[in-house]
């Protein structure tokens, strides 16, 4: 989860993390974030986990769920398909991103929500739990054992970014969100005194808890902070992409 916050630069005060000298490049590897917000107030609210203070990344800080995607993730059954209009901004951008791809980004985010904060996504099947042939074990598991399956239908892309070169971990996160309401089961126990996240709390935008947030993550709660301000969610409005190109931050918009 917390390897992706790197997203593209090292926090405020800290020295950026470099790759040794006889291994200059690193390809980036995809990893999805998933921020969750609660429209209920009058003040959007966000899902943030405070990370365990003897963790070695990032101890103590607030964080979004988030990871790699898993090599398996494409094969995950859903209960609905992706939006088409989701797909096309996935689609979007070099090099050219597959159907699997697109949906293994969509289905990461939805299980590195559950895994770490024990709130999934999915939508119950009818009969028994679907164990269908143990592709929803491991981290899948309190989805079968719920008769769930994960639902994409409910996310928007926010934003696109990629760790600059010269890093040790380099991720091509994208940053998903979804309304609090998508929320159809809840795992007991996630979250405890010795996990990696310690607690969950929802914090509204703009609040002191969200200051301390890594650099890339803030530019992206503005991204969603500017889209909830125009009404409800859309898929048609501009997604950014943070890079790095000739040492400096970069903010594009998606094109096709």
């Amino acid at each position: 989860m917390s390897d992706t916050a790197q997203a593209t630069g090292a926090p405020a005060g800290k020295p950026a993390e470099k790759e040794a000298d006889h291994h200059p490049y690193t390809k980036p590897r995809d990893a999805a974030t998933l921020i969750l917000v609660d429209r209920s107030g009058a003040v959007p609210k966000v899902l943030v986990g405070k990370r365990h203070d003897k963790v070695v990344f990032m101890p103590g800080k607030f964080v979004f769920p988030g990871g790699r995607v898993d090599k398996t993730d494409h094969r995950i059954p859903v209960a609905a398909p992706m939006p088409a209009e989701l797909e096309a901004n996935l689609f979007k951008g070099k090099p050219q991103t597959s159907a699997s791809r697109a949906k293994s980004l969509a289905i990461a985010a939805i299980r590195e929500a559950c895994e770490e904060t024990g709130l999934c996504l999915g939508r119950k099947v009818d009969g028994p739990a679907p164990n269908l042939d143990g592709r929803l074990e491991g981290p899948w598991a309190p989805f079968a054992d719920a008769s769930l399956l994960p639902d994409p239908s409910s996310l928007f892309l926010i934003a696109r970014a990629i760790t600059p070169p010269g890093r040790i971990k380099r991720f091509d996160t994208r940053f998903f969100t979804a309304d609090a309401s998508a929320i159809t089961h809840r795992v007991d126990g996630v979250i405890h005194a010795d996990a990696e996240l310690v607690e969950l709390v929802w914090v509204e935008l703009g609040s002191k808890p969200l200051a301390d947030l890594h650099p890339m993550t803030r530019n992206v709660l503005n991204e969603l902070d500017k889209r909830l301000a125009t009404g409800p969610l859309r898929h048609d409005a501009p997604v950014p992409f943070f890079h790095f190109y000739g040492g400096k931050m970069q903010k594009d918009v998606l094109g096709g």
